[in-house]
């Protein structure tokens, strides 16, 4: 027996684009974690903020570095879903795709690069590879999700 299909709500969402430069990947990772302090509550929880910060900073870090476009910007999205907060960073390079959730190759240890792929695999609950959903121009994003911590009963 499948189980239902289950519904996500998107209760709030924040989006910005930024540079796609070292400096917009800083910022994206501050404002991350500026808005997850303003939604409050189970969302500022600081195992949720770490988490989504390193998310952050890792995916638009891979955005600036393998998926600039010069001249275009990349968009860093959050939204609280049913149970978690969902990450997306997209940027204008559609051909370069990273690797699929749970077949990411560990970096050889003297490798100067690739840990940031398995630091969101490790981290996220769920993250996916999607084409970008914005306007005509073509891209990527990549989805993250950390779920959120459980109520405490009283």
């Amino acid at each position: 027996m499948e189980a239902p299909p289950t519904t996500v709500t998107v209760s709030r969402t924040f989006a910005q684009r930024l540079s796609a430069t070292p400096r917009g990947a800083r910022l994206a990772r501050h404002l991350a974690v500026a808005q997850l302090h303003v939604w409050g509550g189970r969302f500022a929880a600081p195992e949720v903020i770490d988490k989504v910060s390193v998310i952050v900073a890792e995916l638009a870090a891979n955005a600036v570095t393998h998926g600039r476009v010069p001249g275009r910007d990349f968009e860093l999205r959050l939204a609280l879903v049913t149970g978690s907060v969902r990450v997306e960073v997209t940027d204008t390079w559609a051909d370069r795709r990273p690797s699929a959730p749970g077949v990411v190759r560990p970096p050889r240890p003297l490798d100067d690069g690739g840990r940031g792929l398995v630091l969101v695999d490790a981290l996220a609950d769920r993250w996916e590879v999607l084409d970008r959903e914005c306007g005509d121009a073509p891209g990527k994003a990549v989805r993250a999700e950390v779920d959120l911590p459980l109520r405490r009963r009283r």
